[in-house]
């Protein structure tokens, strides 16, 4: 089988591919901070550390069930393996709108010239509550949509907690970040990416940075992510009771750069599906998102504007 010519990337993006995914970090390459959340006394230094030189970091004793964690890997992989493709396709998200809700595979795709992602995912609206309707998940599996509303609940409490650590890291009062972030909206996407006959050619994600405040990320024992620190991918080695921490852009600009959002990306394998959880936690649309500090390195920006600049011309760091 031959990778059809929409989702071959140009030479300079491709990752350098190795056939054992699992061990593509050799013992001597940096690995992402792992922080103890139940370590009271040394969480805002270790914080700091991660957020200024890495953007992401794992977390452990988080306080999310471990069993949840299972369970959304589960209903994910449930969906993507257990479906029919008629019962996916009457999930379809609407494919001119660049972030719908449903099934899909053409994520921000700009154009039909973009080069296409090696997944298809499955995008939930869960935050704020007005915006949650489980009629439009799936039901095939039988607890579905109640793992995947617990999850949503789950990850607002540890988004409010991780910002308000983040926050007296910087020794701003604990509510700073989260005051300016407003109401999360929250999105929930499960990507499943495929065996790749070609993995050396594709991307499952191409490299990016995500646009709100705060993503946790979760992914199964197969692993495939990759962090870009000091010009290397670094591959993140997946831990089953871990979540991981990717600081996003309008964090980095509420920090005044203090703070780094993490670029990051997926690669693909020859021999074994792949299921990752994204949730993200973005400001309001009509949010006007500004450094905390002074002098400022950006200008404040509606936070839908941001979107828009982002969309077309990443995140300029200095303005």
């Amino acid at each position: 089988m031959v990778v059809p010519p929409q989702y071959v990337q140009p030479l300079e993006t491709r990752a350098q591919h190795n056939s054992n995914i699992s061990s593509s970090n050799d013992c001597d390459a940096p690995t992402p901070p792992v922080i103890d959340l139940s370590n009271a006394d040394i969480i805002r230094d270790q914080l700091g550390l991660a957020c200024r030189e890495w953007g992401a970091f794992h977390i452990i004793n988080h306080g999310v069930p471990i069993r949840l964690l299972d369970d959304m890997r589960t209903a994910g992989r449930s969906f993507f393996e257990g479906c029919s493709m008629d019962q996916k396709l009457s999930y379809s998200c609407d494919a001119n709108s660049p972030a719908s809700e449903g099934y899909g595979s053409r994520m921000l795709v700009a154009s039909n010239d973009t080069v296409l992602d090696w997944r298809d995912y499955f995008d939930h609206h869960t935050l704020p509550l007005s915006r949650r309707n489980p009629s439009r998940w799936p039901h095939f599996s039988p607890n579905y949509r109640e793992v995947v509303a617990e999850y949503s609940d789950e990850m607002k409490v540890l988004a409010q907690r991780l910002l308000g650590l983040i926050s007296e890291s910087l020794s701003l009062p604990s509510s700073c970040i989260e005051e300016v972030v407003g109401e999360f909206y929250q999105n929930i996407t499960i990507s499943y990416y495929p065996p790749c006959p070609q993995p050396e050619l594709t991307l499952g994600l191409q490299a990016h940075s995500d646009m709100g405040a705060i993503t946790f990320l979760i992914q199964d024992d197969v692993g495939g992510l990759e962090i870009l620190k000091d010009g290397e991918w670094i591959f993140v080695n997946p831990q089953s009771d871990a979540i991981f921490v990717i600081l996003a852009d309008q964090t980095e600009i509420i920090t005044n750069g203090k703070y780094i959002s993490a670029q990051h990306r997926a690669i693909t394998n020859a021999t074994n599906s792949r299921i990752s959880v994204a949730t993200f936690h973005d400001p309001a649309k009509t949010r006007k998102i500004h450094p905390v500090f002074k002098p400022p390195k950006y200008h404040e920006l509606l936070s839908l504007f941001f979107w828009g600049i982002k969309l077309d011309h990443g995140l300029v760091r200095e303005y």
